[in-house]
């Protein structure tokens, strides 16, 4: 008989993200409510305490403070697993032929583990993190600012703070509504004349609302 891989989940306290919709790794919105306890969000690659330590430090990287949300209430690591757990994560459209030798920076990463293992590798030793205080968080961020890995974490945690929602961060807009970036809208014409000489920041438009089932994601491959 075949076995049946175990999956792990994300469980997160409701209260952390109360009415904020977020995706899940089969882009199945789910939005907190006050009644709720907990929310489980099923990973495509993380193991649960993986997640916890990314979140924890993707939140000291772009934290939510009096000028907006940050990382946490975007769903940033959700947005991450997604991207490691689908062809990105494998390496799948980047050259990984040996030789493999350092070059100019200019060329980009040049070695041999993909984002999956670099993650990996890297995670390992910051088990618990998630459960030391920001400041001892912070530190440990120091200690690795400069590896490949940092810079992966750092980079994708921007990307899932302002990625459209469909890839799974960037929860409910939060991101875009915070810097005033109206979505992927096809075309401002039918607003020039009526808002013309006045700011005009619209509510924000995402993929999903524009191709609905259309859309097909790299990401979801498998």
């Amino acid at each position: 008989m075949a076995s049946v891989e175990r999956r792990e989940f994300l469980i997160l306290s409701a209260a952390s993200i109360g009415g904020v919709l977020v995706y899940s790794l089969d882009r199945s919105a789910v939005r907190a409510t006050a009644d709720d306890h907990t929310i489980r969000i099923p990973l495509r690659f993380f193991t649960q305490q993986e997640a916890l330590v990314v979140g924890a430090l993707a939140s000291r990287i772009f934290p939510s403070d009096e000028s907006g949300p940050g990382a946490k209430e975007a769903g940033v690591v959700i947005y991450i697993d997604r991207q490691l757990g689908g062809p990105y994560g494998r390496d799948r459209f980047r050259y990984t032929k040996a030789p493999f030798q350092a070059g100019p920076p200019e060329l980009g990463y040049q070695d041999s583990a993909n984002p999956q293992q670099i993650y990996r590798k890297a995670l390992a030793p910051l088990s618990g993190i998630d459960q030391r205080s920001a400041a001892e968080q912070d530190e440990a961020l120091r200690k690795i600012e400069g590896t490949q890995f940092f810079d992966l974490l750092r980079s994708h945690t921007i990307e899932g703070m302002f990625c459209d929602p469909v890839h799974g961060g960037n929860a409910d807009m939060i991101g875009w509504q915070m810097i005033g970036f109206p979505g992927p809208r096809m075309s401002n014409a039918d607003d020039i004349d009526q808002h013309y000489g006045e700011a005009f920041r619209p509510k924000p438009t995402n993929l999903s609302e524009i191709g609905g089932d259309r859309l097909h994601l790299l990401e979801d491959e498998k």
